[in-house]
Protein backbone atom coordinates (compact mmCIF):
# COMPACT_ATOMS: atom_id res chain seq x y z
CA UNK A 1 0.00 0.00 0.00
CA UNK A 2 1.20 3.53 -0.97
CA UNK A 3 1.05 5.66 2.05
CA UNK A 4 2.88 9.08 2.62
CA UNK A 5 2.30 10.14 6.62
CA UNK A 6 3.47 13.48 8.27
CA UNK A 7 3.58 12.90 12.22
CA UNK A 8 5.61 14.66 15.25
CA UNK A 9 3.79 17.96 15.43
CA UNK A 10 2.54 19.42 18.58
CA UNK A 11 1.91 21.67 21.38
CA UNK A 12 5.66 23.57 22.25
CA UNK A 13 6.02 26.48 24.07
CA UNK A 14 8.49 29.39 22.05
CA UNK A 15 11.99 28.44 22.11
CA UNK A 16 11.31 24.63 21.90
CA UNK A 17 11.92 22.15 19.39
CA UNK A 18 10.18 19.01 17.40
CA UNK A 19 11.02 17.32 15.08
CA UNK A 20 8.26 16.16 12.15
CA UNK A 21 8.45 13.30 9.99
CA UNK A 22 7.40 12.36 6.59
CA UNK A 23 7.32 8.69 5.89
CA UNK A 24 6.78 7.00 3.10
CA UNK A 25 5.63 3.20 1.92
CA UNK A 26 4.93 1.75 -1.25
CA UNK A 27 7.50 4.19 -2.65
CA UNK A 28 10.89 5.23 -2.48
CA UNK A 29 11.93 8.81 -1.58
CA UNK A 30 15.46 8.20 -3.80
CA UNK A 31 15.77 10.31 -6.83
CA UNK A 32 12.77 12.74 -5.59
CA UNK A 33 12.28 15.81 -4.22
CA UNK A 34 10.60 16.22 -0.79
CA UNK A 35 9.01 19.37 0.14
CA UNK A 36 7.58 20.61 3.84
CA UNK A 37 4.58 22.99 3.46
CA UNK A 38 2.78 24.60 6.06
CA UNK A 39 -0.54 26.70 6.48
CA UNK A 40 -1.72 28.38 9.25
CA UNK A 41 -5.67 29.46 9.31
CA UNK A 42 -6.29 32.10 7.12
CA UNK A 43 -2.80 32.48 5.71
CA UNK A 44 -1.67 31.08 2.63
CA UNK A 45 0.29 28.11 2.10
CA UNK A 46 4.20 28.30 1.55
CA UNK A 47 6.64 26.37 1.27
CA UNK A 48 9.31 25.69 4.60
CA UNK A 49 12.01 23.51 3.55
CA UNK A 50 13.11 20.69 0.51
CA UNK A 51 15.32 18.83 -0.06
CA UNK A 52 16.54 17.35 -3.46
CA UNK A 53 17.73 14.06 -4.18
CA UNK A 54 20.85 15.62 -4.74
CA UNK A 55 20.84 16.28 -1.01
CA UNK A 56 19.90 19.92 -2.31
CA UNK A 57 18.03 21.87 0.37
CA UNK A 58 15.91 24.93 0.61
CA UNK A 59 14.49 26.97 3.19
CA UNK A 60 12.12 30.15 3.80
CA UNK A 61 14.34 32.45 4.86
CA UNK A 62 12.09 32.83 7.97
CA UNK A 63 13.10 29.20 9.09
CA UNK A 64 16.66 29.56 8.21
CA UNK A 65 19.32 28.86 10.99
CA UNK A 66 16.44 27.12 12.96
CA UNK A 67 14.79 24.54 10.84
CA UNK A 68 17.06 21.45 8.95
CA UNK A 69 15.87 19.14 6.66
CA UNK A 70 17.33 15.56 6.57
CA UNK A 71 16.77 12.33 5.13
CA UNK A 72 17.04 8.80 5.97
CA UNK A 73 17.32 6.50 3.02
CA UNK A 74 17.18 3.75 5.25
CA UNK A 75 13.63 4.62 6.56
CA UNK A 76 12.21 6.17 3.66
CA UNK A 77 11.67 9.18 6.10
CA UNK A 78 12.29 12.73 5.44
CA UNK A 79 12.74 14.95 8.42
CA UNK A 80 12.23 18.54 9.86
CA UNK A 81 14.02 19.01 13.04
CA UNK A 82 12.62 22.94 13.92
CA UNK A 83 14.67 24.37 16.99
CA UNK A 84 14.35 27.82 18.54
CA UNK A 85 10.51 27.66 17.49
CA UNK A 86 8.23 30.70 17.51
CA UNK A 87 4.61 31.16 18.23
CA UNK A 88 4.55 32.54 13.85
CA UNK A 89 5.79 28.74 13.37
CA UNK A 90 2.51 27.72 14.41
CA UNK A 91 0.45 26.26 11.34
CA UNK A 92 -0.57 22.23 9.73
CA UNK A 93 2.66 21.04 8.30
CA UNK A 94 2.19 18.85 5.65
CA UNK A 95 4.66 17.02 2.96
CA UNK A 96 4.83 16.04 -0.69
CA UNK A 97 7.49 14.28 -2.97
CA UNK A 98 8.12 14.86 -6.42
CA UNK A 99 9.38 12.21 -7.68
CA UNK A 100 12.01 12.57 -10.95
CA UNK A 101 11.66 9.44 -12.50
CA UNK A 102 7.44 9.80 -12.83
CA UNK A 103 4.98 12.23 -13.19
CA UNK A 104 2.97 11.62 -10.43
CA UNK A 105 3.42 13.80 -6.68
CA UNK A 106 2.54 11.95 -4.02
CA UNK A 107 1.15 13.85 -0.61
CA UNK A 108 0.02 17.39 -0.13
CA UNK A 109 1.05 21.09 -0.96
CA UNK A 110 -1.79 22.33 1.71
CA UNK A 111 -5.34 21.91 0.78
CA UNK A 112 -3.46 20.45 -3.17
CA UNK A 113 -3.92 17.05 -2.88
CA UNK A 114 -1.71 14.37 -5.20
CA UNK A 115 -1.69 10.71 -5.12
CA UNK A 116 -1.17 9.05 -1.52
CA UNK A 117 -2.23 12.25 0.55
CA UNK A 118 -1.64 12.08 4.43
CA UNK A 119 -3.25 14.60 6.88
CA UNK A 120 -0.80 16.39 8.10
CA UNK A 121 0.58 17.73 11.77
CA UNK A 122 -0.37 20.56 13.53
CA UNK A 123 2.39 22.34 15.09
CA UNK A 124 0.85 24.59 17.75
CA UNK A 125 3.92 27.46 19.75
CA UNK A 126 2.97 29.32 22.35
CA UNK A 127 4.27 32.63 23.69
Amino acid sequence: EVQLVESGGGPVQAGGSLRLSCTASGFTFDDSEVNWYRQAPGNECVSVSSISSDGTTYYKYSVKGRFTISQDSAKNTVYLQMSSLKPEDTAKYYCAAYPAYSDRSYGRRCDVLFDYWGQGTQVTVSS
